[in-house]
């Protein structure tokens, strides 16, 4: 189920992604066409009508998508997928080993 959910999410976002960047902005952006919009497929306001519709709609698709990935996801999180940082480092059972001494020149002997 959850592998279901995420494909369509994936699909979800890259049609979002799409039609955001077909939609013409205030600076023309990537815009399809001249200033026809979609050709003669549909007038131009009809055409942006349709986009942000379409926006809208994959937008809460993907809103309610997120979310349910989200409650699916919130109980599974087990001693396997803990932070390292939430566990305390064991405890030491034998001593660092004492450091060496230094070498320093050997008493003369008389």
């Amino acid at each position: 189920m959850n592998t279901v959910l995420l494909i369509i999410h994936l699909f979800v976002t890259l049609a979002l992604i799409g039609v955001v960047l077909i939609q013409r902005s205030e600076g023309g952006g990537l815009g399809i066409g001249s200033s026809q919009g979609m050709g003669s497929f549909m007038s131009g306001r009809g055409t942006a009508n349709l986009l942000t519709r379409t926006t809208a709609i994959l937008a809460v698709i993907f809103m309610g998508l997120s979310l349910t990935l989200a409650l699916i996801n919130r109980g599974t999180s087990g001693a396997a997928t803990r932070s390292i940082l939430d566990t305390t480092p064991p405890a030491s059972t034998t001593a660092p080993p004492p450091p060496p001494k230094p070498a320093g020149p050997s008493a003369p002997t008389n």
